[in-house]
């Protein structure tokens, strides 16, 4: 299988399976010098760990990241960083029963056809076991944006569950890590709570829609092209098990708005310039403005599910399934996590690719 590794200068590749002896992560390209500690990494990792709630699976990980290469005394050294996050909880024998099934809404049929082969326990590289390896590997991400670029902040909060919206107005940035949903509004977290446990108890589950905001990234990251910010983050979340839709600012909104609606009005402020509003996103033509960098990526309901859906199996015998096993009433929840350390990434990778072409400094002066 091919096709394993994101980024342009700043690199990752991950590997390992979701019921296999381990996973992790080779990320190349990371600047030397950077201060990084296994500590360092495992702030992150505990925040998307399996287990952490009832509304989560109760796979029982301590998703323990090592440093196996490319770190001296507490340093990186600009060689590849080798991540490792061993398995210590997989029970294979959940998907015995089906080993010759497709699972209706999972990868199981995809693999096969392309393939002629699959991992039947929790879907192999397709579960999402793997993001593991990229909240790790986001880790290292975020301790050199630190000191490349300090003010810039990376939060990601759910704003739907199901047909269940936040209440803009209640908005509070304090209350997303209060919560187990990673839910902006303390209201909207009480009732989702509820909600969802009453999906568990009957074997169901529901989508989520997660909104990402970066604070403090300066204006230039991008290109016009091939490399645009907003191609690359959209990327990335896309990149991530069950994600079906990305939108950057107004997104699918801006095709209800006329033109002088959806155009951000410019103005000169005491520091530079700035925007009346932020339909754009934070983004115009591939590159940043200087604003808040805005978007929101829909999640699908989780596939494994406890309710009889009908399926059939490697021969095309019509049959029925029901997936045991310990999963996600809400892959949302966990997704929050990993869209971070994706947008880390992502940023990071631009940063270098700006240094690298432009140089460090300031290039268009205006007023």
């Amino acid at each position: 299988m091919s096709l394993n590794t994101y980024g342009h200068l700043f690199r990752v590749t991950t590997w390992g399976e979701s019921h296999g002896p381990a996973l992790g992560a080779t990320v190349d390209g990371c600047p030397p010098g950077i201060a990084l500690t296994e500590e360092d990494l495992q702030v992150w990792m505990d925040r998307r760990k399996p287990g952490t709630s009832r509304y989560t699976t109760q796979r029982r990980e301590a998703d323990a990241v090592r440093i196996l290469s490319g770190v001296h005394e507490g340093r990186t050294t600009g060689t590849p960083i080798q991540l490792m996050i061993e398995n210590t909880d997989q029970r294979s024998k959940d998907y015995g029963d089906i080993a010759d099934k497709f699972r209706p809404g999972h990868a199981d049929i995809t693999y096969w056809q392309k393939y002629g082969i699959r991992d039947p326990r929790g879907g192999g590289r397709s579960s999402a076991r793997e993001t593991a390896a990229r909240v790790a590997a986001g880790g290292v991400a975020r301790a050199a944006l630190a000191a490349l670029m300090p003010d810039l902040r990376i939060t990601g909060y759910m704003v739907q569950m199901g047909a269940r919206h936040i209440d803009r107005d209640r908005f509070d940035w304090d209350e997303i890590g209060r919560n187990p949903f990673w839910v902006p509004d303390a209201d909207a977290a009480a009732e989702w709570g509820e909600y969802l446990d009453g999906l568990r108890k009957d074997g169901q589950s529901v989508g989520a829609m997660i909104e990402l905001c970066l604070r403090g990234a300066p204006p230039g990251l991008g290109a016009p092209i091939y490399a645009k910010l907003d191609t690359d983050l959209s990327a990335a979340m896309m990149s991530i098990n069950a994600v079906k839709g990305v939108e950057i600012g107004e997104g699918m909104a801006a095709a209800s708005l006329t033109g002088s609606d959806n155009a951000d009005e410019i103005f000169m402020g005491e520091d530079g310039p700035v925007f009346g509003s932020n339909h754009s996103g934070g983004i115009l033509g591939g590159i940043s403005t200087g604003q808040d960098i805005v978007l929101r990526f829909a999640v699908k309901p989780t596939s494994s599910i406890l309710q009889s859906r009908r399926t059939i199996t490697k021969d095309g015998t019509a049959t029925e399934i029901v997936t045991k096993g310990r999963h996600d009433p809400c892959v949302g929840i966990r997704a929050v996590p990993v869209a971070e350390a994706m947008a880390a990434a992502v940023m990071l990778d631009h940063v270098l690719l700006h240094r690298g072409q432009v140089g460090p400094g300031p290039r268009g002066t205006i007023g």
